[in-house]
């Protein structure tokens, strides 16, 4: 079996990576404020666009994979409730109040990029859909990180108890 090196990036590199991490969390605290019912996932997508041209980056999901048939038609992937990950913005799809919205941004900074998402609750979210998101943050920011296909499946039954797993 054909290995690949290990790269060792120089402290230039390092730092480079951290400036496109930075970025995109920044760019999630920017777009935090407008996620409130009545607004388009869109409108944020459009808003991120704007965001990160404006400081001279680029969003890597945008037309990726390049030259496909197919490509990403947008710069962030806005999954609201029940979609996993990677949904596409679209003017149809309008928050409403206690909706959750999970928000992928990937701003790509001199060539690295700062690949993070954020789940955010729309106005007031329900008890059930708060307690979901919580113990799904908990889980992750623990030491080792608890998220696996076991919990995972804990996580669905908690959301829908007719759900057997993953």
């Amino acid at each position: 079996m054909d290995q690949e090196p290990i790269i060792l990036l120089s402290s230039r590199e390092i730092e480079k990576m951290r400036q496109a991490g930075r970025m995109a969390a920044e760019l999630l605290d920017y777009l935090e404020p407008m996620v409130k019912p009545g607004v388009s996932t869109l409108e944020l997508n459009d808003a991120a666009e704007g965001w990160t041209q404006a400081r001279g980056a680029k969003s890597a999901p945008l037309g990726y994979p390049s030259g496909s048939d197919n490509p990403f038609p947008k710069s962030i992937c806005t999954s609201v409730n029940e979609v996993v990950c990677h949904g596409i913005p679209n003017a149809k799809q309008i928050l409403k109040d206690g909706d959750i919205i999970n928000i992928d941004v990937t701003p790509l900074v001199d060539g690295y990029h700062g690949d993070t998402s954020r789940t955010f609750f729309v106005g007031e979210p329900s008890p059930l859909a708060r307690r979901l998101v919580e113990v799904t943050e908990d889980c992750n920011q623990s030491e080792p990180p608890l998220l696996s296909s076991t919990s995972c499946s804990a996580a669905i039954r908690f959301s829908n108890p007719s759900t057997e797993a993953c």
